[in-house]
């Protein structure tokens, strides 16, 4: 199931696995136009009947909702840059569309034989620009999860991903409908000037760059050590995190390395790996991201290292302590043989001012 966040104020969300697959697709030092469209069967789970969102990179800029039927920006930016007229008009092609999407989820529902439960259906589709000036498009339906068919950018074609879809891709892909060669043209073209458009709109913020914060722990157990390589606080989402032996054999991960956002809009990801440590083998986490200018490499201090130093630590104060308590009984003993002062002798001059190095202590 695609999974969606929703609330009552209108900040629609969505965040399907479309998404995550598509980002991570997007080559470091591009930029990307997609949109998603998702239609469900009934309101079981509180989601509108019809829901559009679009990103230009990681960030959202528009949205729309059948429950109030509006096409509305996501960030300030795209408010203060399109007029009334823009609105207007995304907002009827979006009730076009909506509709449009009601009624798919219906084929689709008679494709599988289903007449009852709720289903969904998706459709995701973009473009993306080089920082070489070289464009692709995009095009994936999906249908409870599931691919559907998607668009053939090669061949420009539409292929069914499952035996229900071919009715489907059939019918757009006949020369009286031609959907392939439509969308070709909105995917070089329209697409892209659209990208190159809200690019110059959202500038300051798409193009930001905070480097990683970066923490590395481990846990050890009787067979094995798990090492853990903490990256948070980046932006933007690319971004190259693993664990190195020796300076040069990656160590491989068992465990996904899946990119979590942060409240603040920015993104942590954790690596871990275990391994079996051994005498002189040396190992470190590298993080590479847009923001640094070399590779971050830190490295790993070895078993028990905190608790060796923890122990020198307390030895040291051990010390410390024995040698003020031998002071202060010497003192003590000298005070006992020596007797009265002298009358020249004010013994109270210091009294409450001891020496600095016990106060140190």
């Amino acid at each position: 199931v695609l999974p969606a966040l929703y609330n009552n104020r209108m900040d629609l969300r969505l965040v399907p696995i479309l998404l995550t697959l598509w980002i991570s697709a997007v080559y470091s030092g591009s930029h990307s136009l997609r949109y998603y469209y998702t239609g469900v069967s009934d309101r079981t789970f509180g989601l509108p009947e019809c829901s559009i969102v679009g990103y230009v990179d990681e960030a959202q800029i528009v949205r729309y909702s059948s429950d109030n039927q509006k096409f509305e920006p996501a960030t300030q930016w795209m408010k203060q840059k399109e007029g009334p007229e823009y609105w207007e008009r995304e907002t009827q092609k979006a009730k076009g569309e909506e509709a449009w999407f009601k009624h798919n989820v219906k084929v689709a529902m008679d494709r599988f034989n289903q007449s009852s439960g709720t289903h969904m259906i998706q459709r995701m589709y973009g473009c993306e620009l080089g920082d070489d000036g070289s464009i692709r498009g995009y095009e994936q339906h999906v249908y409870d999860g599931r691919e559907f068919f998607a668009l053939d950018t090669e061949e420009w074609v539409y292929v069914p991903s499952v035996r229900e879809a071919q009715l489907t891709t059939q019918k757009w892909n006949s020369p009286e409908v031609n959907a392939p060669e439509r969308n070709k043209n909105y995917l070089q073209n329209i697409c892209i000037e659209g990208l190159k458009r809200y690019l110059s709109y959202g500038q300051a913020e798409l193009e930001r760059r905070v480097h990683p914060h970066v923490r590395i722990s481990d846990h050890q157990s009787a067979d094995a050590t798990e090492l853990r390589c903490q990256a948070y606080g980046f932006y933007p989402r690319e971004i190259d995190v693993k664990w190195v032996k020796n300076g040069g054999d990656d160590v491989h991960s068992e465990a996904a390395k899946e990119i979590l956002p942060n409240p603040d809009g920015s993104y942590q990801l954790r690596v871990t790996a275990e391994i079996t440590p051994n005498e002189g083998d040396s190992y470190a986490c590298h993080v590479e991201h847009s923001s640094l200018n070399e590779k971050l490499i830190v490295v790993w201090p070895g078993p028990n290292k905190d608790g060796q130093n923890m122990g020198i630590i307390i030895a040291i104060a051990v010390v410390a302590v024995l040698l003020i308590v031998a002071a202060v009984a010497g003192f003590a003993i000298y005070k006992k043989r020596a007797g009265k002062p002298d009358a020249g002798y004010t013994a109270a001059a210091n009294r409450d001012s001891p020496p600095s190095s016990i106060v140190s202590a």
